[in-house]
């Protein structure tokens, strides 16, 4: 590798070579989907019923490595809300979001192992007012928290360009979106 190395990339190939996660995902959809995790953070920490971040934690899990095909949320919202949705599906890069995906996964598998441990105090409570911004941020105004990360990193050059292809050249953004879900 040219040029100075910030360390271990975060990402690999396979986030994009994967064919179990679409390349371009319809953004409309993402914020239902965001919409749906929003609801059910809240009602984890207003609730205190710690258990749902495990149940969040295991969606975003499959979603993240497996694709969207295989996460219940996506799969419901896709089935579902978004036909009854009347609006254009608006193209946005896969890669992204499949980032954001898996940082939900790690903050809501670290509050589930930290409830069942029995430690679900301040750090559980940080991690759920986390999980309410950032999917509210992105279902109410389109801004994808880990998105932005995603591209921080991709200019520091930690992941690689090829990673998202998308993300550089919007007209790779299709308007016929292949069904995300």
């Amino acid at each position: 590798m040219h040029g100075l190395s910030l360390g271990p990339r975060v990402v690999e190939p396979s986030m994009t070579t994967e064919p179990r996660f679409p390349r371009v995902v319809d953004d409309v959809t993402v914020r239902l989907i965001a919409t749906v995790v929003l609801v059910l953070a809240m009602a984890a920490l207003a609730l205190h019923l710690w258990w749902i971040y495990a149940v969040l934690a295991v969606d975003f899990t499959l979603r993240t490595t497996l694709g969207p095909k295989t996460s219940p949320v996506a799969q419901g919202i896709q089935r579902f809300v978004r036909p009854r949705v009347n609006a254009r599906k608006r193209p946005t890069a896969g890669p992204p979001k499949r980032f954001a995906a898996g940082i939900g996964a790690a903050l809501t598998a670290v509050a589930a192992v930290l409830w069942v441990l029995g430690i679900a105090g301040p750090v559980v409570v940080t991690i759920g007012v986390v999980m309410i911004v950032f999917p509210a941020l992105e279902a109410i105004l389109g801004l994808c928290v880990g998105c932005k990360v995603f591209g921080v990193l991709m200019k520091l050059g930690i992941v690689p360009e090829e990673i998202c292809q998308e993300c550089a050249d919007i007209s790779l953004r299709q308007v016929n979106l292949p069904d995300p879900a």
